[in-house]
């Protein structure tokens, strides 16, 4: 029983020294484990659970340096079970990356709310029901911002971008070195090019450039109803919201881009990424284009 107590220290030790080469005697230290007990350990006969937990060790490691380090024990589960037909659960997939010392490397980052001046408005139709029975059903949008530098001269990019609640998938988006109506208009017209026979209730919060006469006329061409949040209320835009801080914790907050160019295609990448290969468990652990597919 005392070895199965002490497996995680064992487990933390043997991959320290493995990968860090890190001394066997400093780590046992570090932990109180006499070095003689994770010796013996060492060289015990395995049994079947040891031996499976090993697999999913690999498995693990694997998967932490191919995305970077970004997925969490959650996320790590439903790519595991995903990748190799299993059906492990979270708590142990938990359990043995804390032996291995792997967390997500992922951290959040608020941003600030800056009013604007309508020419239109609409009511909070969505009035935050972000269940939807179809696809192209509901559609989110918004603009974030990103920041890329040359050596003490800041740079910006924004991201213009469409959101299926149905699917969670990326309809559309264009990236643009202005935040203008151009860039959410040409977001707007690449979703409806791409999906010219939906209809969608489509809300946004009360950006400049969703609150124009000239954006109303182009959703009244497309048959769509208009939604739009509250003043002050990005929880009325929830999903979307949710998007920017997944995308910008996963991918932009990990590093400091000193090149436009570079930047643009991490966008891009991502956000590949995030419809074909990034599983969700409210989709039921598929990722959003094969939930897209189902449908």
């Amino acid at each position: 029983m005392g070895e199965v107590r002490q497996e995680p220290a064992y487990l933390a030790i043997e991959y320290l020294h493995d990968t860090e080469n890190y001394p066997i005697s400093k780590l046992c230290t570090a932990l109180r484990i006499p070095r003689c007990s994770y010796y013996k350990w060492l060289k015990r006969d395995k049994n079947r659970n040891e031996l499976l937990n090993e697999q999913i060790i690999e498995w693990i490691k694997a998967l932490y340096i191919e995305q970077n380090g970004i997925l969490g024990y959650r996320q790590m589960t439903i790519a595991i079970n995903r990748n190799h037909q299993t059906h492990f659960n979270k708590k142990r997939i938990r359990r043995l990356m804390r032996a291995l010392q792997l967390q997500s490397v992922c951290r959040k980052k608020r941003g600030n709310y800056t009013p604007s001046t309508p020419e239109v408005t609409a009511e909070n139709i969505l009035n935050r029901d972000f269940h939807a029975d179809k696809p192209n059903e509901k559609w989110l949008t918004d603009v974030t911002e990103f920041k890329w530098y040359s050596g003490q001269e800041v740079h910006k990019l924004y991201l213009s971008a469409i959101l299926d609640l149905y699917d969670r998938r990326i309809v559309a988006y264009k990236i643009g070195s202005s935040n203008n109506n151009k860039l959410v208009f040409d977001t707007f017209d690449e979703a409806i090019e791409s999906n010219p026979n939906a209809h969608p209730l489509f809300h946004s919060d009360r950006g400049f450039q969703y609150t124009s006469k000239i954006f109303r006329a182009k959703l009244e061409s497309a048959k769509m109803v208009q939604s739009m949040s509250r003043v002050g209320r990005c929880i009325d835009n929830g999903p979307m919201e949710g998007f920017w801080g997944i995308l910008k914790s996963e991918m932009y907050y990990l590093r400091k881009f000193t090149d436009e160019q570079e930047l643009i295609s991490a966008i891009e990448h991502y956000i590949y990424f995030y419809n074909t290969k990034r599983y969700q468990k409210r989709l039921h652990c598929m990722t959003p284009m094969e939930f897209h597919a189902v449908a």
